[in-house]
């Protein structure tokens, strides 16, 4: 995985991504990459390339905020590791704590 975070990375500096763009233009990017996917879901195609896109995208996040992917994903398990809660049967995740 870590090898092809860093082709991502590499891929992203040479084309000069990292450096002209801005976090803002690569969050919209990171919104249209997320309608491809939301598309292919509701017409039950392979999801694969747009779960990828998704991935470069957010690498370039990662890479602009002077972090990595792997930060980022520890912070977010450190967050949820300890929360409990239950799936409901319309598909919404009720943390315990909304459960009053």
């Amino acid at each position: 995985m870590q090898d092809l975070i860093d082709k991502c990375s590499s891929w992203s500096i040479e084309r000069k991504i990292i450096q002209n763009s801005s976090r803002a233009a690569q969050c919209l990017k990171l919104v249209s990459e997320m309608g491809e996917l939301a598309d292919n879901i509701a017409k039950s195609r392979c999801t694969k390339d747009d779960i990828g896109d998704c991935l470069v995208v957010l690498n370039n996040l990662a890479l602009m905020n002077n972090t990595t992917l792997a930060d980022c994903l520890s912070v977010a398990y450190d967050d949820i590791k300890d929360r409990k809660g239950h799936m409901n049967s319309n598909g919404v995740f009720i943390k315990e704590s909304d459960s009053d």
